[in-house]
């Protein structure tokens, strides 16, 4: 689908029309006013509400088969098959990141249901770096859309020691399997 252009687009509480490259039923996407990498972008809901289980089911469907399909396309553009001359990219040829802050405290800083794309082709240098470029005030989208009252990017943690991970026996993530599938059952 493409842009309408005689109807205004909200990111939240930012008109965004001009940024919008597709639209679908439940959502849309745009370019990232302050991108981490070439071709971050965002897919946003088209309902303004701050979290995912706000969302209806088919609304999440949409959300996140437009995730699927974008990343189809930044594949075709940012990512260079190894061998085969004349083929386009594909999602195999790179990788992505895709995030998603879902509250204030996991680092949103537009209150409204969003999902980046980061296209990530085979050189790229940066690793996990990404994760912390996200939560910083380089990736702060509410900030960068509106400077007269930032919102201060939350939902860093503590990096943990590699050191200090261990793993955990089959034991405990049996247990711990059994309890979500039982809390899972006790959800709507």
């Amino acid at each position: 689908m493409s842009s309408d252009s005689s109807k205004l687009t909200y990111f939240g509480p930012y008109e965004v029309t001009s940024q919008v490259f597709y639209n679908t039923p439940f959502s849309y996407c745009l370019v990232n006013i302050k991108p981490l990498l070439p071709g971050h972008v965002l897919v946003i809901s088209n309902r303004i509400v701050p979290r995912l289980t706000d969302l209806t089911t088919n609304e999440v469907t949409d959300l996140f088969m437009t995730v699927q399909k974008v990343q189809r396309m930044l594949a075709k553009v940012y990512f260079k098959p190894e061998a085969e001359v004349g083929r386009v990219g594909t999602p195999e040829d790179g990788a992505f990141n895709v995030a998603m802050q879902d509250g204030i405290s996991a680092g949103q800083t537009v209150p409204h249901v969003h999902v980046h794309i980061i296209p990530r082709p085979r050189d790229s240098p940066q690793g996990d770096e990404i994760y912390d470029r996200i939560e910083s005030e380089e990736g702060n989208v509410g900030g960068a859309l509106w400077d007269r009252s930032r919102p201060i990017p939350g939902g860093k943690f503590a990096k943990p020691e590699e050191s200090d991970r261990k793993n955990r026996t089959e034991t405990e993530m049996v247990k711990e399997a059994n309890f979500f599938r039982e809390q899972m059952e006790l959800v709507d």
